[in-house]
């Protein structure tokens, strides 16, 4: 699946115009480490790649150019520049991980690849971007259990003291969810949702519908109206079209911090919600439910 948007400039002016200025800067005065958080992790990708060509382009940095780099960025076939997800290297689990290790997170044995692969030198300038994707190859955000501790601590120094040509470019919902070393390590850019695409929270709005008013002693009631969604759905459905509700609250108080920064911090809630159901699949429903609510009613 190709993430590359011709239009990325149009999406997002202000931040291509940073960073074509950083990169022609004759010492590509950029960081090497650059975090980009929001709720939007395509248009983050897309940012990425565009930066990744930006980086590599041979000519006047257009974006229409038709130089090879810029060529193989667009078709996501240029071999310095990669999106390293959980689900890339299932093979290279050895025997003392757990089996399902390389399909939930990116594990040790793929930080010991890149590492390696970074010790050969390269022509090009390489940008490997880190997010997570689904089987289907929709892409989701970093978090700490898809990009756990000790896979950011074993890759820690080489992002510190990368090679030369080298950008490392993280994909995340919120700074948080990364732990603080690798952020510390990092520029930060808030990337804000550009799509106009119409998310369905239908079977949840009178259910959800402003929750952030409701009292605490009312968290029971919000939990008994959830679980009566998913009797009559399933709970990845109801978590998915929560999530969507939340989106489409964050597009309408862009303005409104307090609301903003509420509902991202609640976006992870329910995110982490569905990642217990789908990974744990034993664990009770209830149980996931009523802690997603007391998190979500201060």
């Amino acid at each position: 699946m190709l993430y590359y948007n011709n239009e990325v400039e149009k999406k997002y002016p202000d931040l291509v115009k940073y960073f074509k200025s950083g990169i022609s800067n004759e010492n590509k005065n950029i960081s090497h480490c650059l975090l980009f958080w929001g709720p939007d992790i395509t248009s983050q990708c897309e940012l990425a790649l565009e930066i990744a060509r930006l980086l590599n382009c041979k000519e006047n940095g257009s974006e229409n150019c038709e130089c090879l780099n810029c060529k193989w960025v667009k078709e996501q076939t240029h071999p310095a520049v990669k999106i390293y997800t959980r689900l890339d290297f299932k093979e290279s689990a050895s025997s003392d991980d757990d089996s399902t290790t390389g399909k939930k997170n990116i594990d040790k044995n793929q930080a010991k690849a890149i590492i390696n692969e970074l010790g050969i030198t390269s022509d090009y300038h390489r940008v490997y971007i880190f997010c997570d994707r689904d089987d289907e190859g929709n892409l989701l955000p970093l978090n700490r259990i898809n990009f756990p501790e000790v896979t950011s601590n074993a890759l820690l120094k080489t992002f510190e003291e990368p090679p030369e040509n080298t950008t490392f470019i993280f994909l995340t919902n919120d700074k948080t969810d990364v732990i603080s070393t690798v952020v510390s390590r990092a520029q930060s850019f808030f990337v804000p949702a550009k799509t106009e695409e119409i998310f369905d929270y239908n079977l949840v709005e009178n259910v959800i519908k402003n929750y952030w008013t409701i009292e605490r002693n009312n968290v029971i009631e919000l939990e008994e109206k959830i679980m009566s969604a998913i009797a009559e759905n399933d709970a990845k459905t109801v978590f998915t079209q929560i999530q969507n509700y939340m989106f489409n609250v964050i597009k309408s108080n862009f303005d409104n911090k307090p609301i903003y920064y509420r509902i991202m911090r609640d976006l992870k809630y329910v995110e982490e919600a569905k990642r217990q159901i789908s990974l744990t699949p034993s664990m009770a429903i209830q149980t996931v439910v009523e802690n997603l609510c007391f998190n979500i009613i201060l």
